[in-house]
């Protein structure tokens, strides 16, 4: 039976795999800011879910997450889908910095001590939601785009040193285009967008294949294979 700790599970994407993982038979910790959210996630199988209220921007994350590990016996895969994102095309500061906070310390701070707990052991699975986002840096949302960036490069960065040091960490890179979730609410009509339980479903089959990395789905694979493609004088004056 395989434990599964799930940072960002009270809503959205980690919500909808935490279900999936349930379904097959996992054992689950789950984690967020608000505990009355994981709830519903742990009446679903209450002798198989573990919660814990975590803020990945607090100092005490770290031990936080630690806790929940020992609750749940061990952990085998560690799945991170916290983050928050905003347009901010009249760069608000308050905006960039909460999701600089956010995407980048908050990311950090749990990537890192997932992958300090599997290097002890020997062996784990880290897997994480970035975005698509990263691919170019996207005027509409420059913190948001930058730290998505950032998290593609430390994810690769960690597997890599992984591999130098002889440990079976492996790492999955997910990276989603707009997914229909309450990250995206408000007045902006986004094109594409995807079915969370759709979405989630790629996901575990991403994770069950050991991909590396997952784009999903393959229409922004077409679009960021393009972006790729684009020279900074093509894409400067693209207006998005």
């Amino acid at each position: 039976m395989k434990r599964v700790v799930i940072i960002g599970a009270s809503s959205g994407m980690g919500q909808e795999v935490a279900r999936l993982f349930l379904e097959e038979g996992c054992r689950i910790g789950v984690a967020a800011r608000r505990e009355d959210r994981l709830m519903a996630l742990k009446q679903l199988a209450p002798d198989r879910v573990e919660t814990m209220t975590i803020d990945v921007t607090a100092d005490d994350a770290e031990s936080r997450l630690r806790a929940l590990v020992e609750q749940l016996g061990g952990m085998d895969l560690f799945f991170y889908a916290s983050g928050i994102g905003k347009q901010n095309r009249t760069l608000t500061p308050e905006i960039e910095l909460n999701t600089v906070n956010t995407n980048g310390m908050g990311f950090t701070r749990m990537i890192g001590e997932a992958y300090r707990y599997f290097a002890d052991r020997g062996e784990g699975h880290i897997v994480a939601i970035t975005s698509i986002a990263g691919t170019k840096g996207l005027g509409p949302a420059p913190s948001y785009s930058a730290t998505k960036a950032m998290q593609n490069v430390y994810l690769q960065a960690l597997e890599q040193q992984a591999r130098a040091r002889g440990l079976n960490i492996r790492f999955t890179d997910i990276r989603p285009g707009f997914v229909d979730t309450d990250l995206l609410k408000g007045d902006f009509h986004y094109p594409m967008l995807l079915k969370p339980d759709r979405v989630a479903r790629q996901i575990l089959k991403a994770i069950h294949c050991k991909r590396h990395v997952k784009v999903i789905d393959w229409r922004y694979a077409i679009l960021t294979s393009l972006w790729r493609l684009l020279p900074r004088p093509l894409w400067r004056p693209l207006k998005l």
